[in-house]
């Protein structure tokens, strides 16, 4: 029987949602518990159950499946966040709380976190869709914090480089090259570029 083509993630039936889910939740397991190099595709389409060609139809790749999977994970960290809001006063004192509160979920499955880390950082053009998924819901979840609704250009380029510092810090965090504590002191000290003034005509893009 030939394997049903990839659904689109807008269209997904009942069924698809929940095979997808599985298929989701086989690959977090494996690399829960080996990290990158433990998600083998037939091991993880024999887990969840299905064929291993539907497995490529809803995810061309482990790094497809492992970059959905931070996107899952940053979802379910939206949601709980819009819920319970961080409580600091100032938006960059809110914004690194939010940041911490993400990097200690990341940090209760280092295995898991290092695979989705890995896969953001191998993943080429052909993930571009799924990268830019991620980035949009971490964009997302740094604006929600700061309270901004309507941010000017400048406002969004602190926001890019505030992700990229996030980004850098998982990685060296995950490599052994720096500390927890390291880690906080660099995410609060980017944070504090959200508090600074704009330059005379930023607000307009001039």
């Amino acid at each position: 029987m030939a394997a049903e083509p990839r659904p689109a993630a807008q269209a997904l039936t009942e069924s698809q949602e929940a095979r997808r889910r599985r298929i989701l939740h086989a690959g977090a397991q494996l690399a829960g518990r080996g990290g990158f190099e433990a998600v083998q595709m037939r091991e993880v389409a024999d887990a969840a159950g299905v064929a291993l060609g539907t497995l490529y139809r809803y995810f061309p790749s482990k790094v497809h499946l492992l970059v959905a999977l931070m996107q899952d994970q940053l979802q379910h960290l939206h949601t709980a966040l819009r819920r319970r809001p961080p409580a600091a006063d100032g938006p960059a004192q809110r914004v690194a709380e939010t940041l911490m509160t993400a990097f200690r979920a990341l940090q209760r499955d280092p295995h898991l976190a290092d695979a989705m880390v890995r896969a953001l950082t191998f993943a080429d053009r052909g993930v571009s869709p799924e990268v830019d998924a991620v980035s949009r819901l971490t964009t997302a979840i740094i604006l929600d914090a700061t309270g901004l609704t309507d941010p000017t250009p400048a406002q969004l380029a602190v926001v890019r480089v505030i992700e990229h510092t996030w980004h850098s810090a998982l990685i060296t965090w995950l490599s052994g090259r720096e500390s927890i504590a390291q880690v906080r002191r660099d995410i609060e000290t980017v944070c504090r570029l959200i508090d600074l003034p704009e330059p005379e005509g930023a607000a307009d893009g001039g």
